[in-house]
């Protein structure tokens, strides 16, 4: 369940940031024992990438990869196992402390840094052969101009962006999917004060949220503008986590909405390429 109410803090920047961070440290601290982000198997070796990313990464091998929002590390480490140098980033100190034990104890080649995303150049040295960013990212970022600066900044020259993204459609619906709630345009922040978490939807959690919806046409100007050429554009009638309400599956790692199977877009993938 969640309330929707108007956001008027007195100074936005650092208020979002701090909403935000104990809601996603909150979240780790239930998400890390969840059956949904199964850690026994990822502990034996299960890779956490799903289809989507892995056709668009190709062969990492020897690729430094930077992971932007990568909370608590699982698919930073899937990379590391292929053979990439990874670095994550993320909000969040709880996830960033688990990443680093985990990297510790499986031994990987990964380095994970606590920042908000706008702050990741400060915060590294070099440029990167990529950039990945994957499933409900953008949608905690105010400012799209601001975020694809950042990747334009973090690649070496033509180095490659894939980013791989829950479709704005989906977060104009109400959660139980019955109606329109939201306006697909980057119109209105949104408050929202949420119990449980989508991994474990009876967790102890009640916490408040500050999120931005934002359509495609800003993503592809934003990322344009900032020379970072598109080079694939895909959508996709199905998610690969079962994180809304009301799915049905169809075959492995495809969930749709109960009732609008086939009818509305959920998933989209862009690759890009620095200029």
């Amino acid at each position: 369940m969640a309330d929707h109410t108007a956001f008027q803090p007195d100074n936005p920047d650092e208020d979002y940031l701090a909403i935000n961070r104990k809601l996603w440290n909150d979240k780790t601290n239930s998400h890390t024992s969840s059956e949904f982000y199964d850690m026994p198997s990822f502990l034996e070796g299960k890779s956490s990438l799903k289809e989507v990313e892995l056709n668009l990464l190709g062969d990492v091998r020897g690729k430094n990869i930077l992971h932007l929002q990568c909370h608590f590390g699982q698919d930073s480490l899937s990379l590391a196992r292929m053979g990439a140098k990874v670095t994550g980033v993320d909000l969040s100190d709880a996830a960033i402390l688990f990443a680093q034990q985990l990297a510790q104890d499986l031994a990987l080649d990964a380095e994970f840094i606590c920042s908000d995303v706008y702050n990741t150049p400060e915060e590294l040295n070099g440029q990167f052969d990529m950039v990945f960013i994957s499933y409900g990212t953008i949608g905690w970022l105010p400012d799209l101009d601001r975020w694809a600066a950042v990747i334009h900044r973090c690649l070496k020259p033509q180095g490659k962006l894939v980013f791989v993204e829950f479709h704005p459609m989906v977060w104009a619906f109400d959660y139980e999917f019955s109606k329109i709630a939201y306006s697909y345009f980057n119109v209105e922040t949104i408050v929202e004060t949420t119990e449980g978490t989508y991994a474990d939807r009876n967790a102890d959690i009640k916490n408040k949220s500050v999120s931005w919806n934002h359509p495609l046409s800003d993503v592809f100007k934003t990322l344009l503008n900032n020379n970072l050429q598109i080079s694939s554009f895909e959508e996709f009638d199905y998610s690969p986590y079962n994180c809304f309400l009301n799915t049905v599956q169809d075959g492995p790692d495809k969930y749709r909405i109960k009732g609008l199977e086939g009818k509305i877009p959920m998933l989209y993938a862009i690759t890009a390429i620095k200029s």
